[in-house]
């Protein structure tokens, strides 16, 4: 009676360890959630909140992100195109995303709020393989301090920037690594004609101490004073007074560049319903309410917020950027542009 009572026992042992395990696989399985690789140029800044934001709203989905600067991320996508690493990129230049395009490195996908989306935010092509979410607009950093200190007059206009006094105290991103000094490039030769943004950059070359591979470093060395003008673009401008830094943000009217932040799903993932989700959040009111509290411009006006340090007028003042042939001519512009000014930037990164 008591070896079958112990019996008894070991087996409802047993059987409750089996349930036990059953209910933890079942959790596991249940609560299992999908990982998404994003390549993206955003800020690091942004990156935790736009990944909070979209997790709350799809708690199966969880963001991998993977940060470079834009030429970087570029690079790689083109590199990995036998063998995607990437299920999505979100916030990288249209200019850039309109070479994978051409590339056939992108899916076709019309999230649910495209119709929202001006034409001039989208890839005209039905259904779109990218659609933009925001803007990054070209600006110089002026440092008043040292300006003053070393006789340094404020500039107006990217013409100034030529100038004998600025000699040797410019620094501004390389367009090969960084999509900020890209916009610069192609909006100066947009704006001046070929010939004369050649001769402007010849020019400006003369100034320039160095090219950084990151589009923030300028408005960061130029607000510590290490350099008197920093060329970058408004968000990082605007960041940088806010911290303190005693800078002026200068718009220049003569050909104000800027490129978009868009999103594209990447060609091969094997996670494209959940990258279709993430499209459609990155297109909704909810995300472009988000874009609008740090950025001056966004793809859908009316979720625009006015942004410290910022004119609320910087989407009437860009300039008509034609960027199928920013996208189309990239590699020519980028070859002639390191053949000619490359002696003067920051070693690669390893």
């Amino acid at each position: 009676m008591k070896r079958f009572f112990i019996s008894r026992m070991a087996a409802g042992t047993r059987v409750a360890g089996i349930a036990a395990l059953a209910a933890i696989l079942g959790a596991a399985t249940a609560t299992a959630k999908t990982e998404l690789t994003v390549y993206t140029a955003y800020e690091n800044d942004d990156l935790k909140p736009y990944k909070a934001a979209f997790e709350k709203d799809n708690p199966d989905i969880v963001i991998n992100w993977v940060r470079d600067s834009t030429g970087v991320v570029t690079a790689k996508i083109l590199a990995e195109r036998d063998n995607p690493r990437a299920d999505a990129v979100w916030g990288l230049a249209v200019s850039s995303i309109g070479v994978l395009k051409t590339q056939g490195l992108l899916v076709p996908y019309a999230p649910k709020d495209l119709g929202s989306i001006p034409a001039k935010f989208r890839d005209k092509a039905d259904p779109p393989h990218w659609f933009g979410n925001s803007a990054w607009i070209a600006a110089i950093v002026y440092n008043t301090i040292e300006g003053a200190r070393l006789k340094i007059p404020k500039p107006e206009t990217w013409e100034d920037l030529t100038k004998p006094a600025y000699k040797g105290q410019v620094i501004m991103p390389n367009p090969v690594s960084s999509g900020t000094g890209f916009l610069d490039v192609s909006a100066w030769l947009q704006a001046f004609g070929e010939a004369k943004g050649w001769d402007y950059m010849t020019r400006l070359h003369d100034n320039i101490v160095r090219y950084t591979h990151s589009g923030s470093t300028p408005a960061t060395f130029a607000g510590k004073g290490e350099y008197v003008v920093g060329i970058a673009f408004d968000v990082r401008a605007a960041r940088v007074k806010e911290q303190g830094a005693p800078i002026e943000v200068v718009f220049p009217k003569e050909g104000l560049g800027w490129d978009m932040n868009a999103f594209a799903i990447v060609k091969g993932t094997k996670k494209l319903d959940a990258a279709k989700k993430l499209a459609d959040w990155a297109a909704s009111p909810t995300a472009m309410k988000l874009y609008g509290e740090t950025r001056a411009v966004v793809a859908i006006p009316k979720y625009m917020t006015p942004i410290k340090n910022l004119p609320n007028d910087l989407d009437q003042r860009i300039m008509a950027n034609d960027f199928d042939w920013a996208a189309a001519n990239r590699d020519a512009i980028l070859k002639e542009w390191t053949r000619r000014f490359d002696a003067k930037s920051e070693p690669k990164k390893n």
